[in-house]
């Protein structure tokens, strides 16, 4: 296992909805904790996976959707057993929506 840590600063976008959990930790798959937090204006992120050495690929992914998103105030937990990085994308924006109230 592997765990990994970033922090975005200076977001522009608070979430003031109760936590969410989407996804499911399973073969190939991950599950998002999104919640609002105290950070100063920040979005942490923190990853514990299975697939220990992919730290240049969650730092595109992580960072390729905090400028979707520039979350402030936000703190994100993510456990991975391997997925892909277009199903990282696909959870992480379904959590930001599920706070929204937001549906694709």
């Amino acid at each position: 296992m592997e765990t990994l840590n970033y922090r975005f600063e200076q977001g522009i976008r608070r979430l003031s909805a109760s936590p969410e959990v989407v996804g499911v930790v399973g073969s190939g798959n991950l599950e998002v904790l999104i919640e609002p937090a105290d950070l100063n204006g920040a979005c942490s992120v923190e990853i514990t996976t299975a697939a220990v050495g992919f730290g240049p690929i969650w730092q595109a992914v992580i960072s390729d959707f905090n400028t979707r998103w520039q979350l402030a105030d936000t703190r994100i937990s993510i456990n991975d057993m391997g997925a892909t990085p277009a199903v990282v994308s696909l959870r992480l924006d379904q959590a930001v929506e599920t706070m929204l109230g937001e549906t694709r």
